[in-house]
């Protein structure tokens, strides 16, 4: 027969086993709770934004910053891989960043690229703007079957076919009549609504430029 004492001391380990229990049940919650918190930190994957869907290949895209967003340019580099090129080692050096586009024609294209007389944070000057190139040598034409289509991008030059060196300008329309004249060497993936909202003018009084021009591969 069990005494009081006896009672009261298995009473009492079962009350201490019963509070460890409650303890060990209060405490699994905060390791789930950790455990998703784990879970919220993992990276996105990469490719999951838009801007990434568009790009198939970083290396031969270049990424133009406008006033209204982002203009995905894919760099036709087995058509014109010396325009190719030259862009990207440009676009590289920063210095097509600030350019701006110093001759735009409604239906017709927007031209930019001059990197010596363009640059709007450089002693701007308007009136020059359009007359310069870089410090790089000259490019041979690449004319291709690539038509002129809108949306695409192509080099500017002088009468000399061979004279290509910064400057390209964005095709508005279907500009055929330039067809195997002038190099085309891009064409717009995505925004180019941004491109049809530049401000137009030879010169335009208050000129738009390219905020940035960056290689996606280095972004």
């Amino acid at each position: 027969m069990l005494t009081e004492k006896s009672r009261k001391q298995i009473k009492a380990l079962i009350k201490q086993a019963l509070g460890g229990i409650k303890a060990a049940k209060a405490k699994k919650p905060a390791a789930k709770a950790k455990k998703s918190a784990g879970k919220a930190k993992k990276p996105a994957a990469k490719g999951s934004s838009t801007l990434d869907a568009a790009i198939k290949d970083p290396e031969n895209t270049i990424l133009i910053e406008l006033k209204g967003g982002t203009v995905i340019v894919e760099l036709l580099v087995d058509i014109a891989p010396g325009h190719c090129a030259r862009m990207k080692e440009l676009a590289r050096g920063g210095e097509y960043d600030n350019v701006a586009f110093h001759r735009v024609i409604d239906g017709f294209m927007a031209q930019t690229g001059d990197v010596k007389n363009g640059d709007m944070e450089d002693d701007f000057n308007l009136r020059m703007a359009g007359t310069g190139g870089s410090d790089l040598p000259d490019l041979m034409a690449e004319f291709s079957g690539v038509p002129h289509d809108r949306g695409t991008l192509a080099a500017a030059r002088s009468q000399n076919p061979n004279s290509a060196n910064s400057q390209f300008f964005f095709n508005f329309g279907d500009n055929h009549f330039l067809n195997r004249q002038y190099t085309v060497y891009g064409r717009v993936l995505k925004g180019m609504d941004h491109v049809d909202a530049i401000v137009r003018g030879e010169p335009p009084t208050s000129p738009d430029r390219m905020i940035s021009v960056k290689v996606a591969a280095d972004v």
